[in-house]
């Protein structure tokens, strides 16, 4: 089933998101911004990108790489940010996204740390740096959504993780994944504006 897919990315990763619209087999309506807005109105373009684009799209494509650190600041982030929170919102003419968050080459290093021996359980687990030094909030809260457990599974992440390199063999498999997340009860536990 084709999934109506919008895709989330800083202008420095471009090439990455031409990747998957030309050289991809996806089954996906790519509803993706491709020209830039005419307009130096922040919440018009907002208001654009919403009705025209993520209005009725499934899955956001959120591209991982070198420059979308949340603490790269609010005014280079703003439109990942306003793209994630439109995403996840759960409302009157907008159901909320799922999310898939593919991880480019450039930041496998920073995100992908090894393994640790925890402390609390005895057990080894994977160090996965999804926080504010490699993606926005909108994106680490809901893929790190807080409990009790030294350790998240997959039921307990609202966002998908995938590496650039297993996402373009089977696209598709991650695309169903981010989209079938929303009807999940992790799902309740969304956090738009973290």
């Amino acid at each position: 089933m084709a999934h109506k897919c919008f895709i989330s990315f800083k202008t420095e990763d471009r090439a990455y998101k031409t990747h998957i619209q030309e050289k991809l087999k996806i089954d996906m309506i790519d509803k993706s911004l491709d020209k830039a807005i005419e307009s130096n109105e922040e919440d018009y373009i907002m208001r654009k990108i919403r009705t025209d684009y993520l209005s009725d799209t499934t899955v956001t494509i959120h591209l991982i790489g070198a420059y979308s650190a949340e603490n790269r600041g609010l005014e280079e982030q703003k439109y990942i940010k306003r793209e994630l929170q439109a995403s996840l919102f759960n409302g009157e003419d907008n159901s909320r996204n799922g999310i898939l968050g593919v991880v480019l080459p450039p930041a496998y290093d920073l995100i992908y740390k090894g393994s640790y021996s925890c402390s609390k359980c005895g057990s080894s687990h994977n160090h996965v740096a999804i926080n504010d030094t490699t993606t926005v909030k909108e994106f680490n809260r809901n893929y790190y959504i807080p409990h009790e457990n030294c350790s998240w599974s997959d039921e307990d992440r609202f966002c998908v993780l995938v590496k650039w390199d297993d996402f373009i063999i089977e696209p598709n498999k991650y695309i169903d994944a981010a989209f079938e997340k929303r009807n999940k009860p992790i799902a309740e536990k969304v956090k738009v504006y973290p």
